[in-house]
């Protein structure tokens, strides 16, 4: 039977949460201080420790740097929303998870099942070690020592429920990197959504999130159900975070603070049981000095940052990456197997990929196709590679773009994007660049924009 030690100087609350504790099916000891944490520990090693930060004889910070060398023993927080700072502080020592006081019943029957589980931190890390060895980690692939470091920091974040902000180049890997964290977490058997801030509309984006009751609003015909109900137990992966309109930052911040929401036109409050994961390919100091990310909500977001390499930076990767895609396409197509000839891999190797793996994935199927034979040789690549987009350097007569006072955001949005593009002639990545948005991002609002792009 599984053994939980419950560390609170408050022993009414001490008393209550272990009596919850014992209702779950788990054996229950409590302690007052740190010295008498200690002493319960030695007596029997508790797989799960709720711990209560401000103790009479010391900080809990402390048991939590002194557990840190013992894999079977999970530490989660008991705090109020005073001491959010310091619970940040203690998941970065190693602590999994963190309860807001007062404690939501929910919330800790969520924390027990996953310590009940079989599939543990502890019991996954061989097969964390074994998957690194072999070059694929999760949806990831690439022995590359940039790779390595990433496994490590997934390996660390993937059993907690902390907040992750994972940043990088477009197309360098990020959505899978989400998928991982979510595959190697107690949360697996729940929902991954992934949701792309800039492909949803800035008027529709609040209702999309957080859901909406009938009549709330000129459209809304039926009650909808927002990513974040449908993703209750598991993970919500929010890519190009830095695409959200500014007001509902605040929203979601409110949710990570509290773990509540409500629906649109609704007055009933939702609790979020959900793991968050953000991505952006937007510096995030420069996002926020540029107004496009609050300086408290990437706070909150960083608790754990994790930074994807560039495939330029991991060229190594690039012919394990090229083969695995080509024998995927290879299943898919039904056709013949074909491999790459070594001077064709020395070419892709040579390349610097501006696209990353998106790129490559892209250059592996059009060799598939041109290639006559089972064998891809040089000639079955483009023979010049296509060049990375040139630097963009100031242009000192650049237009103004004026806007009337009283102005919505979407409407100097709109006005400054189609101004960027005719100034660079319809040119989507200089476009794009200039703006720090991605392609995508621009397509997507031309096309809610009702304005054709230009070739």
């Amino acid at each position: 039977m599984r053994h939980v030690l419950v560390v609170d100087d408050e022993r009414d609350s001490a008393e209550t949460l272990a009596v919850l504790v014992a209702g779950e099916g788990f054996t229950v000891a409590t302690a007052g201080s740190l010295k008498d944490a200690r002493r319960q520990m030695v007596l029997q090693t508790p797989d799960l420790v709720l711990l209560d930060l401000v103790l009479p004889d010391g900080n809990g910070l402390r048991l939590v740097e002194e557990t840190r060398g013992q894999p079977n023993t999970e530490i989660v927080l008991v705090t109020g929303h005073g001491d959010v700072e310091s619970s940040i502080q203690a998941l970065r020592l190693g602590a999994s998870d963190y309860l807001l006081k007062p404690i939501d019943t929910k919330q800790l029957q969520e924390v027990l099942a996953r310590v009940s589980r079989p599939g543990s931190a502890a019991s996954r890390r061989p097969r964390l070690a074994a998957a690194q060895a072999g070059g694929q980690f999760g949806s990831l692939l690439g022995r590359s020592a940039a790779m390595q470091r990433v496994y490590d920091q997934i390996a660390r974040a993937a059993p907690s429920g902390v907040a992750v902000l994972i940043t990088g180049e477009s197309g360098s890997g990020k959505e899978l990197v989400a998928c991982t964290l979510h595959e190697l977490s107690r949360r697996a058997q729940r929902p991954l959504l992934a949701v792309n801030c800039g492909a949803i509309s800035p008027n529709l984006m609040e209702s999309e999130i957080f859901g909406h009751e009938k009549g709330s609003f000129t459209g809304a015909d039926s009650q909808h159900i927002g990513f974040f109900e449908r993703a209750s137990g598991g993970t919500l992966f929010l890519d190009e975070i830095t695409e959200m309109p500014p007001e509902l930052q605040v929203k979601l911040l409110r949710v990570l603070e509290t773990g509540a929401f409500m629906r649109v036109g609704s007055t009933q409050v939702q609790t979020a049981d959900v793991r968050l994961v953000a991505a952006t390919n937007r510096d995030p100091e420069r996002a926020v000095r540029d107004g496009k990310l609050r300086e408290d909500l990437l706070y909150r977001l960083n608790v754990f940052p994790i930074h994807v390499p560039p495939l330029r930076d991991r060229a190594e990767d690039v012919p394990l990456l090229a083969a695995h895609f080509l024998d995927l396409l290879s299943h898919r197509e039904g056709g013949a197997v074909k491999r790459f000839a070594p001077q064709a891999l020395e070419c892709l190797s040579g390349y610097r990929w501006p696209g990353n793996v998106r790129e490559l994935r892209n250059v592996v199927e059009r060799a598939y196709v041109m290639a006559p034979g089972r064998e891809i040789v040089d000639a079955s690549l483009p023979s010049t590679p296509p060049a990375p987009v040139p630097e963009m350097r100031p242009v000192p007569d650049v237009p103004t773009v004026m806007v009337r006072v009283g102005a919505s955001w979407s409407e100097i949005e709109r006005e400054v994007t189609l101004a960027t593009l005719k100034h660079y002639k319809g040119h989507h990545q200089h476009t794009c660049h200039a703006l720090g948005v991605s392609v995508k991002t621009l397509y997507n609002r031309l096309k809610e924009w009702q304005v054709r792009p230009a070739a």
